[in-house]
């Protein structure tokens, strides 16, 4: 009897520890620069990965029809192209700094969400501002 409830407890452990370590290799997501794909190619190709930079001053292309966003992805030593479908982010723009989740594919990185960083400062709106006003204040932040 003893025996028995030994081996169901050995069997439900064992497959809670499959479930929790089994699977999570495959949901990883690595979080990488430029420089760390370009090291290492083979290893990211068709994975899910975190790809993250500074956008390229000068090669920010976006096809509204399309609804394609192209850019170069750059860390100061290596830079990567940048395909994603679907519209930027509102505070999105060259310089800025961008995580953009996706694979890469062939001689580009197919983007599928794009996190842009903002800015770490806040300033609260004066009492009795207007809407207008804390819009050109924001504006101004940017």
């Amino acid at each position: 009897m003893r025996a028995k409830y030994l081996v169901g407890l050995l069997v439900i452990l064992g497959a809670l520890a499959y479930l929790i370590f089994g699977g999570l290799g495959q949901n990883l997501v690595y979080f990488l620069t430029p420089s760390e794909y370009l090291q290492d190619q083979a290893r990211y190709q068709n994975r899910p990965v975190r790809l993250g930079g500074l956008v390229k001053e000068g090669t920010v292309r976006y096809d509204r029809d399309q609804l394609e966003l192209r850019f170069i992805l750059t860390d100061g030593v290596a830079e990567v192209p940048v395909v994603h479908k679907g519209t930027p982010p509102g505070m999105f723009k060259e310089g800025q700094g961008v995580v953009v989740e996706g694979r890469f594919q062939g001689d580009h990185f197919q983007g599928t969400n794009l996190l842009v960083k903002h800015s770490e400062t806040y300033q609260a709106p004066k009492a009795g501002w207007t809407p207008e006003e804390v819009r050109k204040l924001i504006e101004e932040a940017k």
